[in-house]
């Protein structure tokens, strides 16, 4: 959820913060260009005919050398997928390696495996020896086959059958149409080439070529497709180019929460406006090219001037940039989107929103209960316990407020809760009235208060003071009942998940 008000603590100046460090990997990603290269393969049993069936298949010459072979090997080279596969029955010695590209390597024995790897790494040959990844240079990983669309996972070798089961979850994302698509793309790069584009306009046809690639991926492209993407590319070109703005909704914490478009729009963006609210995890979605900018905005904390946002957004817009106003929550519920969709709309800047998952809606799912109810709960309303200045705003309407017929969202309610309290009571709420406080909802600090409206801020000065931190909700009304009993059942089942 996005914080308003006025900085308590005086305003800061929008930065620009560092791209994110990559992470320790075990394995550096690569794909070789095996086409008309020559492979050596040392062994011959049924893993040693999977290796060479891969290695034909990426166009390599393969050669295997072995004192015994197996029928696999055989029918392989017989009629191998692509690159040729000779056989040679014999042992393998240290001169087979000069000259090769890779050396594959199938022993039992840990001896000879150990010898094998060895005189590769002397004659300067990168090696795998199957299933002994200590004795290894490289790892084979499980693929995902779209080729020229690839897609490889690697475990290290700490556990292919996991490696396996993310290849089958991933083979079921991935149509198989994308195969044409890719085929296509790689066949279309030299005419992109040869008209001389800018790196803007190739990168807009590229975009628009995986709009339309996601968009219909069980037909194969066509030239008319290609003409209609160099002439919306031209169309464009024509006309001043001015970047663009969209808000989107980074939802309350959970990466897995994003959109599929807000994901989309993060990955195309060349500018990225965030809050402080916005984690980290959710940043990491955006390409690693663009600049990242905390623009934040705390409820009580040094926030940077609306005014100064809106100037940047529409500056940087102006410039020819695409700007991710990346906000957390849901833009269009207390994220003074208003505002800043007014200054886009006023500078000629165009605009769009992509919505996220709302607090709320974070919120019931952690509590795996509803905010509606046939018989408790006939309206939903959300309500801001933050006014311009800081205090609880003057023109709430308690009576509405104090309604047992509804279910009451408060957003940013932690410093004006005893204010909000008192004065629901003082409408004739029942005290009783079920009431919840949740700190950084969906995020892995996240914290559950469950109280009754008579005592919830007591109980929720008595988490803070155990070190409840981050944006805090509070929900209240008959509706939530039974989340005391839903909350424990439902912290088991995550639990069990892992």
């Amino acid at each position: 959820m996005a914080a308003s008000g006025p900085a308590t603590h005086g305003p800061r100046a929008p930065r620009q913060t560092g791209h994110a460090r990559m992470e320790q990997i075990a394995r550096l990603p690569v794909f070789f260009g095996l086409e008309g290269r020559r492979v050596l393969v040392a062994g011959g049993g049924e893993a040693a005919a999977w290796k060479a069936e891969l290695l034909s298949a990426a166009g390599a010459r393969v050669e295997v050398i072995a004192a015994h072979v197996c029928e696999d090997l055989w029918r392989l080279a017989g009629a191998p997928p692509h690159g040729p596969i000779a056989i040679h029955v014999r042992p393998w010695h240290k001169d087979d390696l000069t000259g090769a590209t890779l050396a594959i390597g199938d022993f039992e024995a840990d001896e000879e495996a150990g010898r094998f790897g060895a005189a590769a790494r002397d004659t300067g040959v990168p090696v795998n020896v199957i299933d002994k990844p200590a004795l290894s240079d490289f790892t084979f990983g499980a693929i995902v086959n779209r080729s020229p669309l690839v897609v490889g996972i690697s475990t290290d070798g700490a556990a292919p059958v996991f490696g396996q089961a993310v290849r089958a979850k991933i083979e079921a994302l991935l149509p198989s149409g994308f195969k044409a698509w890719a085929l296509a793309a790689k066949t279309w790069r030299q005419a992109v080439t040869a008209r001389g584009l800018s790196h803007h306009a190739r990168r807009a046809f590229w975009e628009r070529f995986a709009a339309k690639a996601l968009s219909e991926p069980h037909r194969a492209p066509e030239e008319a497709d290609r003409a209609a993407l160099f002439a919306a590319i031209e169309t464009e070109g024509q006309a001043p180019h001015t970047g663009s703005v969209v808000l989107v909704g980074a939802g309350p914490g959970d990466p897995e929460l994003l959109t599929l478009k807000a994901v989309r729009a993060l990955q195309s963006a060349d500018v990225v406006l965030y809050d402080d609210l916005v984690s980290g995890a959710v940043l990491d979605f955006a390409r690693r090219e663009a600049r990242k900018m905390l623009v934040g905005k705390t409820g009580y904390g040094p926030s940077c001037k609306q005014d100064d946002i809106n100037a940047l957004m529409v500056d940087l817009a102006k410039e020819g940039r695409r700007v991710v106003r990346l906000k957390g929550g849901e833009p269009m519920i207390f994220g003074r989107a208003g505002e800043e969709i007014a200054y886009c709309r006023a500078s000629g800047v165009p605009v769009e929103v992509i919505p996220g998952i709302s607090a709320p809606q974070g919120a019931a799912s952690r509590l795996v209960t509803s905010l509606t109810h046939r018989d408790h709960a006939r309206r939903l309303q959300f309500v801001t316990a933050h006014a311009r200045d800081g205090k609880l705003p003057k023109d709430l309407d308690f009576g509405a407020l104090s309604d047992k017929a509804a279910t009451t969202v408060v957003y940013m309610p932690r410093r004006t809760l005893p204010d909000l309290v008192r004065n629901l009571l003082a409408a004739g709420i029942d005290p009783a009235t079920p009431a919840i406080a949740i700190f950084s909802v969906t995020r892995p600090e996240e914290r559950i208060v469950l109280a009754e409206i008579g005592t919830l801020n007591e109980e929720v000065t008595r988490a803070m003071e155990a070190g409840a931190e981050g944006p805090c909700l509070v929900l209240y009304g008959f509706a939530l009942a039974e989340a005391s009993a839903s909350a424990l059942v439902a912290d088991a089942e995550r639990a069990a998940l892992g």
